[in-house]
């Protein structure tokens, strides 16, 4: 039997995975989230999120095609891996998901031939159908520098009211030099927002969001507000790391037969991890 069920949860309340279900917005992942969609709607062009590591942006993706599937205007696509080689690769890659006819092989296509594809594409879609085109794009640090390049024109395929194209990028804070050394690139940024970590009420916000998403219907609780303290002081505030500790001490909780995480649990975890850590270190 799963860890979670022992403790009378229907889910496992701290997946990594990103699942939109267990996604606690907080003031900053609903602002982001709220202008994204106007963005969208307004058919601005190109929207940019950045932040660190484990700050929610994968999962703030997953709940923004949440939201577009709600919606039947919307044709979009998502790009999990943008480390294209060629511009060429990259094209091939949205003729494909997104369904646009050819009558030759896309291997015998000119880059130039595939750029008036898609151009004509949006066109039908965007202008005659009244359909908003989005390629929404994850890990976005890793775009190549020919993948820039074609999303720059791209977002010059416009009416004399709105991009035919809507971009979006989200990546860590290395996608900023990289979209600032091509020419009117940074330039074309609609929208751009900086995710920053949880404060500690968010933090436990965010614990109790996930426990009651589980299924957590106990009225006493689970974490006490010093164990919340000091796993904020330890994650720092980022809700990956987060997530990944309150696991590992849900799954503490069982074995030492306990009803609640405190400091003393939180404590251990993050001396064992240290140790872990250091011997990592010593062995590299």
């Amino acid at each position: 039997m799963s860890y979670y069920k022992l403790l009378g949860f229907e889910k496992e309340p701290f997946s990594t995975s990103p699942d939109p279900n267990f996604f606690y917005l907080s003031k900053e992942h609903d602002s982001a989230l709220t202008n994204v969609l106007i963005e969208l709607c307004l058919k601005r062009g190109l929207t940019v999120i950045l932040g660190d590591i484990g700050t929610g942006k994968t999962t703030l993706s997953r709940k923004l095609i949440h939201e577009l599937r709600q919606r039947n205007e919307f044709i979009f696509y998502m790009i999990l891996n943008p480390a294209f080689k060629t511009e060429h690769e990259f094209l091939s890659t949205l003729f494909y998901h997104l369904g646009i006819e050819v009558t030759r092989d896309l291997r015998d296509l000119s880059v130039p031939e595939m750029m008036n594809g898609i151009e004509k594409f949006l066109l039908q879609k965007a202008v005659n159908e009244g359909k908003t085109i989005t390629l929404i794009i994850d890990e976005a640090q890793k775009v190549t520098e020919c993948t820039l390049e074609a999303l720059r024109v791209f977002l010059n395929f416009e009416t004399n009211e709105y991009k035919l194209l809507q971009v979006v990028l989200l990546g860590q804070l290395e996608l900023v030099p990289k979209i600032m050394e091509l020419a009117n690139f940074y330039d074309r940024i609609s929208f751009k927002y900086v995710l920053n970590p949880f404060n500690l009420e968010e933090t436990h916000k965010m614990i109790q969001f996930r426990l009651q998403r589980a299924g957590f219907v106990s009225p006493q609780p689970l974490f006490s507000p010093e164990a919340v303290e000091e796993i904020h002081r330890y994650t720092r505030g980022y809700p990956r790391r987060i997530a990944m500790i309150c696991h590992k001490a849900l799954k503490q909780l069982i074995l030492l037969k306990k009803e609640l995480v405190d400091t003393e649990i939180i404590k251990g975890l993050v001396y064992q991890e240290g140790r872990m850590a250091m011997k990592k270190i010593e062995e590299f």
